[in-house]
């Protein structure tokens, strides 16, 4: 919930108070664009089909370590968080910091949503016990972020929320791929920003990074879960319109990365890192992790590869700022950098895939 202070008595309050009426971080999190997390809805019928027989050895190890549950009492304060000084923050620097906090809490509370979902429509023991287990997952992590930002006066209105989001609608298929992404990109996301801030302590300039080591762990088992259902069906891997999907995700999934970083430019300059290192960095250990299920892979050493991500976010930066325009000049602009986009996108897909035989076990254990 949104914390409103009518009448502010300290100088902590005022600060609440100054934050809560700069950022409406509830409306942040329910804006729908290219760019922001999306809500999910299923067919939870064909989810409910699946038989994981072929995959029951992993499946039911994947599904007693996430029974013992090994972070249950992680998500939680203690003396190792620091004091945030808000009032003393750059602005820039906080304004980014904020948005990053309510993008990951609303990705994670979309991932809560449509698990918790999967859980109550369905009748299959092994599906609907691993996705009590997920959202189960979800919902601390966003609520973990939620409660970073209620220190700040600005929690989102996670209730709301659910609410008003708007869903999409994807095929189960599409939901694997792009939840599988999802959850190891975020898992190499989180790692990274922990080894550097593990070797780079003066640059940690928030706590809720100390967190990061045992919050990606959940992220990489979710991540698990995903690709044994996918092994559950050859053909979601092996036939040749499904690998044109899984390259389309692949590709959809790491240049919005890239957008949404170099959005950041402040929140990645106070940790120290060079926001195309860290990209790329995090590129290849996803990429080296989806090899336990994709056949193909990316090449993002290709001379195509970071010319058109710039077009990309170079074309999404003319994007918002035709969107402050109006009449034609909005419109114009709208086309023009659409285009523009588009056609990056259709440079970066066409680049030559990298050709992967996955190996016979599916599962991995985290190892960055």
């Amino acid at each position: 919930m949104n914390i409103q202070n009518t009448a502010p008595e300290t100088a902590h309050d005022e600060l609440h108070a100054e934050i809560a009426d700069r950022f409406d971080t509830t409306a942040m999190a329910t804006e729908t664009t290219l760019l922001n997390p999306r809500f999910y809805t299923t067919d939870f019928d064909e989810l409910d089909r699946i038989d994981v027989s072929s995959v029951r050895e992993d499946w039911d190890d994947l599904l007693a370590q996430m029974r013992s549950d090994p972070n249950k009492g992680h998500f939680k304060k203690t003396e190792e968080w620091d004091n945030i000084d808000w009032d003393g923050m750059e602005p820039k620097l906080k304004a980014e910091l904020i948005d990053f906090l309510v993008s990951s809490c609303t990705a994670e509370f979309s991932g809560c949503v449509l698990y918790k979902e999967m859980k109550r429509r369905g009748k299959n023991p092994d599906i609907c016990e691993l996705f009590s287990y997920m959202s189960r997952d979800e919902a601390r992590h966003a609520g973990f972020i939620n409660d970073a930002l209620r220190e700040a006066g600005v929690a989102v209105n996670l209730g709301f929320l659910t609410k008003s989001k708007k869903y999409t609608y994807f095929r189960p298929k599409f939901i694997y791929y792009a939840t599988y992404l999802s959850e190891k990109i975020g898992y190499a996301r989180y790692i990274t920003i922990y080894r550097h801030l593990e070797a780079n302590p003066d640059k940690r300039f928030h706590p809720i990074f100390k967190w990061f080591r045992e919050w990606c762990n959940d992220e990489f088992s979710h991540g698990e879960a995903f690709a044994l259902l996918m092994r559950t069906d050859p053909k979601l891997t092996q036939s040749f319109v499904n690998k044109l999907w899984i390259r389309f995700f692949l590709t959809a999934v790491y240049s919005t990365m890239y957008v949404r970083d170099h959005a950041r430019p402040a929140f990645h300059e106070a940790m120290g890192v060079d926001i195309d290192w860290y990209d790329q960095e995090v590129f290849r250990k996803t990429s080296e992790i989806a090899r336990q299920v994709f056949p193909v892979e990316l090449d993002i050493d290709h001379p195509r590869w970071m010319p058109n991500l710039k077009r990309m976010e170079r074309a999404f930066r003319k994007m918002e700022a035709a969107e402050k325009q109006t009449g034609l000049a909005r419109m114009l602009g709208k086309l023009t950098s659409g285009a523009q986009a588009g056609w990056a996108f259709v440079s970066l897909y066409t680049i030559p895939v990298k050709k992967n035989t996955p190996p016979e076990s599916v599962r991995l254990e985290p190892a960055y």
